[in-house]
């Protein structure tokens, strides 16, 4: 009678926490930002590289150019344009204290579309980020404001809508807004891990344990650990009907009936998103593609709001009884999973001795190799680590120093830290400015310019994994997609970049002289022909300059006809 008692308190409890999210807020305020059912995609607080996602990606049947309209009555207050992020953006200010997000949009309404482009062309310059006064463009509920797509770092057609509180900026959960998206579906548990937090959640790291379904619960067997201080994680998903894994919007984990951790994703500001990276196994994520949500604190994760159990999840394990564990899942529409278990101490392993090299949440740390140094700020951890950073001779063919592994790409960084290298050889003052950093992070790489102090040179980076220095002479390039002084039947011009090292990080047209708006599609580089370049206008001469990371520029001439 016990066990079923502290079940229904629980349950309860947690009924308690999702009525209580939504009535905070104002219900069925805000309408669908589009003209058909709303599908998701992904919701508020899935798990992203480095951030949550931080609104509601609505499906729109796989096509671009759908009618996004204003949510509620407002004003446009900021639109973006930029390459990755958004894409093309429209945020709404209301009147009730909230501001609308729509993103990955092909074109604005009219009259605006128009004002971004006089913009552009007063500014020479593609990207922009514009703010209005409220009597620019007033809008009201339901009326068009764009036409969507698939712009900035998207991965296909889709609308990504958030809700921000207009004075904090924070995103708040839009399904806490009553949107009516039918969803009878509990959240799919997949795996459950357990860490032994002697030393830290990264070391040893996760042990599986497999999950059973058992009737309308999920099970496993007795959970044999070998560490008197141990911690949970969750592998698992929501479906909301509709077929894609969405991110759980609130998990509870309790021993013997009492809660020891809990959290719901409400609200999140871009401030504090990278903060993901310590609610997650990031070398799970990172090395395996796997999401795995843990059930306690990393003591350097300080995301506000987030858990709502005011207890860290971390076990003490101190003799040798069988525990129960239960594991309870919810969706904002109130379906629930349970996984209910046993854990016992069975013996007492060795532990993970700390390095001299020990970088610890709140302790900044500086550490250095013969011919480099890495400072980490006391924000740079998550949870301890034992940190190696070692250095080889290099082996790229344009490396001006040797190669430099700090620790792996596989442990997150939370915020900058500075690193300095010295290379293998006096440069000349021209070879400086031709030096760059070359980052390896395993699954990528990226370029970055650095600033040189004394007979180092420093960058800020995020991310762990191989650096080295390089001298880069290359040119980028702009390659057409039509043949010299060709006549071009078709609505675009289209010019794929090139360059050996880095991007290109600049980026002019001119059309017989004068500056044309050009728009940055991943590595492309549109133009979709308009009055700047009317059909019948004979042949015209299209001058590109481009620069790359290292500062190279390269100005190419192409002729067309239209």
């Amino acid at each position: 009678m016990k066990a079923i008692c502290k079940l229904v308190f629980a349950i309860s409890f947690l009924t308690s926490i999702i009525i209580g999210a939504q009535n905070n807020y104002p219900q069925n305020y805000f309408r669908s930002p589009l003209n058909i059912p709303m599908q998701l995609a992904a919701n508020f607080g899935a798990v992203r590289a480095n951030h949550f996602h931080m609104g509601l990606d609505l499906r729109t049947n796989s096509q671009e150019n759908l009618s996004v309209v204003a949510a509620a009555d407002g004003y446009v207050s900021r639109i973006k344009v930029e390459r990755y992020g958004f894409g093309n953006a429209v945020y709404i200010t209301h009147p009730n204290g909230y501001t609308t997000v729509y993103a990955h949009l092909n074109k604005y309404f009219d009259q605006l579309d128009e004002y971004v482009k006089e913009m552009q062309y007063k500014d020479e310059k593609w990207e922009q980020d514009i703010t209005f006064s409220p009597g620019q463009f007033p809008v009201t509920k339901g009326q068009l404001i764009a036409l969507s797509g698939n712009t900035g770092g998207s991965a296909g057609p889709h609308l990504h809508f958030e809700i921000r509180d207009t004075k904090t900026e924070e995103c708040i959960n839009p399904l806490l807004f009553g949107f009516k998206i039918p969803d009878g579906i509990s959240p799919i548990m997949s795996g459950l891990y357990w860490y032994d937090r002697r030393f830290s959640a990264y070391e040893p790291g996760a042990n599986g344990i497999t999950v059973k379904k058992d009737g309308s619960n999920y099970t496993t067997d007795v959970i044999q650990v070998n560490s008197p201080e141990i911690s949970f994680a969750i592998k698992a998903v929501d479906k909301a009907n509709q077929g894609f894994n969405l991110g759980i919007y609130h998990a509870e984990l309790l021993m013997d009936g009492q809660r020891v951790y809990s959290f719901s994703i409400d609200q999140v500001s871009y401030d504090d998103t990278r903060y993901l990276n310590g609610c997650i196994d990031y070398p799970k994520f990172t090395k395996d593609k796997m999401s795995i949500q843990h059930l306690s604190e990393l003591r350097g994760m300080k995301l506000k709001n987030y858990n709502s159990s005011g207890k860290t999840g971390i076990i003490h394990l101190e003799d040798d009884s069988v525990h129960n564990i239960e594991i309870v899942l919810k969706d904002v529409s109130g379906n629930t999973s349970k996984l209910i278990t046993k854990v016992r101490y069975a013996r007492n392993s060795q532990q993970v001795t700390p390095s001299d090299k020990l970088v610890k949440p709140d302790e900044a740390k500086t550490i250095s190799t013969e011919n480099a140094e890495i400072s980490l700020s006391k924000n740079a951890v998550y949870d301890a680590v034992n940190f190696q950073m070692s250095e080889k001779a290099g082996t790229h063919a344009d490396a001006v120093s040797n190669t430099f592994v700090m620790h792996s790409s596989y442990i997150p960084v939370h915020d900058d830290y500075t690193l300095k290298i010295k290379p293998n050889r006096k440069l000349t003052n021209e070879e400086k400015e031709k030096t760059v950093f070359l980052f390896d992070y395993g699954s990528d790489t990226d370029a970055v310019k650095g600033k040189w102090n004394g007979d180092k040179v420093e960058a800020r980076f995020n991310r762990l994994g191989t650096a080295i220095l390089l001298l880069d002479h290359s040119l980028p390039s702009v390659s057409p997609g039509w043949k010299e002084g060709a006549l071009i039947k078709n609505s675009t011009l289209r010019l794929n970049g090139r360059t050996k090292t880095g991007d290109i990080v600049s980026f002019r047209a001119e059309l017989d002289g004068k500056w044309l708006r050009f728009a940055r599609v991943k590595d492309d580089f549109i133009y979709i022909f308009d009055e700047k370049c009317p059909k019948g206008s004979g042949l015209h001469t299209l001058k590109v300059t481009t620069a790359n990371t290292a500062g190279n520029a390269n100005t190419q001439t192409f002729t067309f006809q239209r």
